[in-house]
């Protein structure tokens, strides 16, 4: 037995604990990002303002939960109250992006329970709500701390979408209502072949070179390192609309820092930026680079190849150069596959330029570029220089003056909006025009520029008002006489199947994300700028699932 034995492998496992692992290349090639999953929140809650179509609730588990959490807040006799027709117990969900901050809005999805009476949320009211994570752990439900608190009015499916199924008018949504009270952490977990603090430290050096921002005359980083096996990631200013990419670019990010070899790496890339194949992840590891790799990327923009081009412009936007504003606007325009990434990247930038470029996409002929370009203004912070909303009670109304054919789109996420493109639309009823909660429009017979809403509910004072025979003026009119945006936009869609309005009415016409980019193909034929404007409306979607729906269902997957 060696008799030193003993005293070298306590050195030896010291010696090995102390070695600096070496530096990767890239700093994806030591980490995996952390965060970036979807979290879904849930609870339960009382729906009130019901005319009449709310009703008593079976004993349950979620009613003894709901009138549990009633007793904390003091609320007298909850039985009672979840027992008139006025009332409605529903569970309420809501999904939780990554990187949101505290106070940030969502929307939250209703649903009514199994054997509940009540018939109809329309003009319904979410009271307080409190949703948790929960799981199911060793056969107990464990719940976390409030993740999300929400209120507000409900907009049912049955507005948006119409048709005879029952079950529409008792599901729904929030928009906007929920508040994110906890600030949802990013970072990158090292790999364990590269855990060590000062690896740890180094490659938070090198992300802050790269990402950092001024807070007053501060300048700040956006990593930190907490850990040997962990880095904190904050969210980059530019990068607000687009986490994913904001990490991918932090993933190629060089690892050394201001490294020796940048010239040859540009050289590299550069090469690579010529080919459709490699351009993509080229532009990525160039945007990384920052500065430096301005040259490079201004000389792809050379590129006749539009795929090229675009990647190169989308990397210059997250550098805020003005050179990439002319490159995007036209591959949101002609391009659907690029139209989404394109619109977002020129939300992100900075100053005027960009500002106007949205602006001018307002009047191109795919609705889709059109509205997509007004929520890109509307979210920014100078976006009422250029377009400032009417408020309408609770619905904000957009009128865009346009060169395109005109049409109304309708949203069924983030807030209550209707945007009207071109001229403010007439509405030309014949007899009368029905909406729900005892609405009814009728023309006046004096006059065919004006129409008179009126509202009639049992137990309440009948009200009326005379407004301009238009789109502005029935969302003014339903306002005045106590209906929601779930009215507006029901009263809408029965105007435009009742052809009492001749433009037309697209229901969240976004642009999508990932979508495929054929390099065969100069145009594909899915694009919303090729349809004729009789096609603007979409057609009601099979099994009466809408896209904000679908979505839903596949959170829950």
């Amino acid at each position: 037995m060696n008799p030193w034995k003993d005293k070298e492998e306590p050195n030896a496992k010291l010696d090995k604990l102390l070695k600096v692992p070496e530096m990767p290349d890239l700093v994806r090639q030591a980490t995996i990002p952390h965060g970036l999953t979807f979290v879904s929140v849930e609870g339960v809650a009382a729906v009130n303002r019901l005319p009449g179509t709310g009703g008593s609730v079976p004993p349950s588990g979620l009613r003894d939960e709901l009138i549990d959490e009633m007793k904390k807040h003091e609320v007298p006799d909850p039985s009672l109250f979840l027992e008139l027709p006025e009332t409605a117990l529903v569970r309420v969900q809501a999904i939780i992006p990554p990187g949101v901050r505290r106070g940030d809005p969502i929307d939250l999805r209703i649903i009514s329970p199994p054997q509940t009476s009540a018939t109809d949320f329309n003009g319904g009211w979410l009271m307080d709500t409190r949703l948790r994570q929960q799981q199911t752990l060793s056969g107990m439900v464990r719940r976390s701390d409030v993740l999300v608190v929400g209120t507000g009015q409900i907009f049912t499916r049955a507005d948006s979408e119409g048709g005879e199924d029952m079950n529409l008018k008792i599901q729904g949504v929030v928009l906007g209502g929920g508040r994110v009270q906890q600030d949802r952490k990013l970072g990158l977990v090292i790999r364990p072949e590269y855990q060590h603090v000062k690896l740890s430290a180094k490659l938070a050096e090198a992300i802050n070179q790269r990402l950092y921002f001024y807070d007053g005359a501060t300048r700040g980083g956006i990593a930190t390192a907490r850990e040997d096996d962990f880095i904190e990631i904050g969210v980059h200013p530019r990068y607000r609309r687009n986490i994913h990419r904001m990490m991918a670019v932090i993933g190629n990010v060089v690892a050394a820092g201001v490294a020796t070899d940048t010239q040859h790496r540009l050289i590299d890339l550069g090469k690579k930026m010529n080919e459709p194949t490699t351009a993509a992840d080229a532009a990525m590891q160039l945007e990384a680079l920052g500065e430096p790799a301005v040259p490079t990327l201004l000389e792809a923009m050379k590129n006749p190849d539009d795929e090229i081009r675009f990647y190169a412009a989308e990397a210059l936007a997250y550098l805020d150069r003005s050179e990439s504003i002319e490159a995007l606007e036209k591959a949101a325009a002609d391009q659907p596959a690029f139209r989404y990434s394109a619109i977002v990247a020129l939300e992100g930038m900075d100053g005027r330029a960009s500002l106007d470029a949205l602006q001018r996409l307002t009047n191109k002929p795919s609705i889709e570029t059109r509205y997509g370009a007004l929520r890109s203004i509307r979210r920014r912070s100078d976006g009422q220089v250029v377009m400032r909303p009417v408020k309408m009670g609770g619905v904000d109304f957009y009128h865009v003056t346009s060169e395109g054919p005109s049409f109304i789109a309708v949203s069924v996420a983030d807030r209550p909006e209707i945007a009207c493109f071109g001229e403010d639309a007439p509405i030309k009823i014949t007899d009368f025009l029905m909406g729900p909660g005892g609405l009814i429009v009728r023309p006046e017979k004096d006059d065919p520029t004006k129409m008179r809403v009126s509202r009639f509910r049992p137990g309440h004072e009948d009200k009326r008002a005379t407004v301009p025979a238009t789109i502005s003026g029935l969302i003014s009119g339903v306002t005045l006489t106590g209906g929601d945006y779930g009215t507006c936009v029901s009263l809408l869609r029965n105007a435009k199947s009742n052809q009492f309005i001749t433009c037309g009415l697209a229901i969240d016409p976004l642009p999508q994300a990932m979508r495929t980019y054929h390099r065969d193909d100069k145009q594909s034929p899915s694009d919303p700028a090729n349809l004729p404007p009789d096609n603007f409306t979409p057609e009601p979607p099979k099994e009466s699932e809408s896209p904000w729906w679908v979505w839903w269902k596949r959170s829950e997957a």
